[in-house]
């Protein structure tokens, strides 16, 4: 299956929303390249690329998993991607460092809100497709209409080159409309007739030949849908059921013919050809741990890596050994000596690089662009159930945080809670499930904590405080007035002393003793903001004075002028900018207002709604899922701490 012919390779991956069939799309592709003599099922926990037992007891793709096969005299490299929203990233990754993919649409729904998703990643990265239409052996199947929902949603110009032969449970198969074979039915000739007159209206070599003509041969029509998927200006859609392993072949045979190889692709640099001789440059897309070890998937977009040699991770300078350079197949790997220019492979050995490395020879450096990690959107509280895994716990978060750069880990400095954020809560409820399963951890789940503030409202004058202390031996004695007074943020001390009456050191210790008391306010012990503090008099002992009684009176006596003051709870507030069709504006507006949220701005741009709004950070918590309902999963939200605002 080693190849040093790149025109012979193909990278894909599986796009699709969540259960539309790309996992058993890739089973049954598996199967027919020979990889698997016995296809296994989503339902039943046995395919190949989910082999997580969290994928197994959901039914879902969590993980992306790469797998490789030999057809027509090609090695193809797929990756299985998720389809549920919460784990976009791992698409993001994996689209990073892949040359083409196969989008899978349910002939039922068409279109649904994950598949535009996908398909809006892969056009960020360039990635040309090629759609197939799954499950027409479905009850309410329809090839035109999911053709027609990919047009209207995704793409002007889809080129539908099969015709489907029976509908629903009478579905036996395919025609092939660019090689029509002889004695083929009315229909399908007018639907060759369709394709031809589509392909020449976008193609310049198929219109010279169709109007000298008056046709397109076979192998026009080819060429022609392969310029076209490369450039993206047109996009080939072919049709089957996954299930029962019909239009597999033909979709395997056009992912040769019309998807790009890495010969075809824009070198990552200029200096960087795809080319085996070339010097190094792989990219790091993926860090697993696994019960034998770190395992690093990369990239190789130019040179050679070989098994046993070093290599520099250009962006931390670490010098890295390659252990062992592995092919993979989901779970199970096959050992080589070599990895050239636009193989996919995964390596043992390097320790610390991570996610968007770049490992390249050491004489030679260069930085490739890594993906982009996706900002979190919802955060739970951590902590062990047990005192003595919290170091273990610290560790284990670390390491998901390794695997998954759209993983954060932190600890609120101000509430000392373990903060772990992701994309959604599935994705987090996965990532907690994780440590028990992996690292034996049983971890207790909370929502944060929200830090108040408090704040002063109206001040008051000339309070006097005296703080005196005698116990034997010397003294303590301060005396201070202080002035207290609204501050739009944060805290400012001055100093109106005249005269000397407090010397300029106890000035700095009744300052530090303010800013001792502004630790915890009079309402709920939350930390107090938007304060001036003036020191107006003072008078001292000549012998019971010192720093530290007049830190003790600025502390004390700022505290006691904060009881006397008028204040008011402050909350945290998010600036919230969310992305929905127009269609349902109406309902997230609504909500945004249940959750106490105010609207600074909206605007309609080609169908799509632009909310900006401002939302107490309590009110946050949940609202991922939330706005995925309400939206049927095409809406998305991103929040930014913005300040603190009045509390009801």
């Amino acid at each position: 299956m080693r190849t040093s012919n790149l025109n012979n390779v193909r990278n894909l991956g599986i796009l699709a929303h969540v259960d539309a069939g790309k996992t058993t799309v890739t089973e049954r592709i598996l199967h027919r390249t020979g990889v698997i003599h016995r296809t296994g099922e989503v339902h039943d926990g046995t395919t190949v690329t989910d082999f997580d037992p969290q994928e197994r007891d959901r039914g879902i793709t969590i993980f992306a998993a790469a797998v490789s096969c030999a057809w027509a005299g090609h090695r193809l490299t797929l990756i299985d991607t998720p389809g549920h929203v919460d784990f976009t990233d791992e698409v993001e990754r994996s689209l990073r460092v892949l040359d083409g993919a196969i989008a899978v649409f349910d002939a039922v729904a068409g279109v649904e809100p994950q598949s535009e998703t996908v398909w809006r990643q892969a056009d960020r990265h360039g990635v040309p497709r090629i759609a197939f239409v799954n499950k027409l052996d479905r009850a309410g199947a329809d090839l035109d209409a999911a053709v027609e929902s990919i047009r209207r949603r995704l793409h002007p110009a889809p080129l539908v080159v099969q015709l489907p032969i029976g509908r629903e449970d009478g579905f036996t198969g395919v025609v092939d409309l660019v090689h029509l074979p002889a004695g083929a039915s009315a229909e399908a000739r007018r639907r060759r007739r369709e394709l031809e007159e589509a392909v020449a209206e976008l193609h310049p070599l198929a219109l010279d030949e169709f109007c000298a003509t008056g046709t397109v041969s076979a192998e026009t029509l080819e060429k022609a849908l392969r310029d076209l998927t490369r450039t993206g200006d047109g996009l080939v859609v072919l049709c089957g059921s996954a299930y029962r392993d019909r239009g597999i072949e033909p979709l395997l045979d056009a992912v040769v013919a019309y998807l790009p190889s890495p010969a075809d692709v824009t070198p990552v640099r200029g200096d960087r050809p795809a080319d085996p001789a070339a010097p190094l440059a792989a990219l790091v897309f993926k860090v697993v741990a696994t019960a034998t070890g770190r395992l690093t998937s990369v990239r190789v977009y130019s040179g050679t890596l070989r098994k046993g040699e070093q290599v520099l991770d250009a962006g931390t300078g670490r010098t890295e050994r390659i252990a062992r350079i592995l092919r993979v197949q989901a779970d199970r790997h096959a050992e080589v000596e070599t990895a050239v220019a636009g193989d996919i492979v995964a390596l043992a050995g390097p320790k610390a690089a991570r996610v968007g490395a770049t490992l390249c020879v050491p004489g030679d450096p260069v930085l490739l662009e890594p993906p982009v990690a996706a900002d979190p959107v919802v955060s739970v509280a951590v902590e062990a159930r047990r005192s003595a895994d919290g170091e273990r716990l610290a560790s284990a978060l670390a390491r998901l945080a390794e695997e998954d750069p759209s993983l954060v880990v932190r600890t609120d400095p101000e509430t000392a809670q373990t903060l772990l954020s992701g994309l959604g809560e599935l994705h987090l409820e996965v990532a907690v499930e994780k440590l028990r399963l992996t690292r034996g951890l049983e971890v207790a789940v909370g929502r944060p904590e929200v830090a108040y503030r408090e704040t002063v409202v109206r001040g008051v004058s000339g309070l006097v405080y005296r703080h005196v202390k005698q116990d034997g031996g010397a003294g303590q004695f301060a005396h201070v007035v202080l002035d207290v007074e609204p501050l739009d943020e944060g805290f400012e001390f001055a100093s109106a002393i005249v005269g000397g009456r407090v010397p300029r050191e106890y000035v700095r210790a009744v300052e530090a003793g303010c800013r001792d008391a502004l630790a915890e306010g009079p309402l709920g012990g939350h930390p107090v903001t938007g304060v001036r503090v003036t020191l107006v008099d003072g008078a001292t002992h000549v012998k019971d004075s010192s720093e530290l009684a007049f830190r003790a009176a600025g502390r004390f006596g700022l505290r006691e002028a904060l009881r006397a003051s008028e204040m008011r709870l402050l909350e945290p507030v998010a600036s919230v900018v969310v992305t929905v069709p127009d269609d349902v504006v109406g309902g997230v507006l609504g909500d945004l207002a249940a959750r106490r949220g105010r609207v600074a701005g909206s605007a309609v741009r080609s169908g799509t709604a632009v909310v900006t709004a401002t939302v107490p950070l309590a009110e946050l918590f949940g609202y991922a899922n939330r706005l995925r309902s309400r939206t049927q999963g095409r809406g998305t939200f991103t929040a930014r701490p913005s300040g603190y605002a009045p509390a009801p």
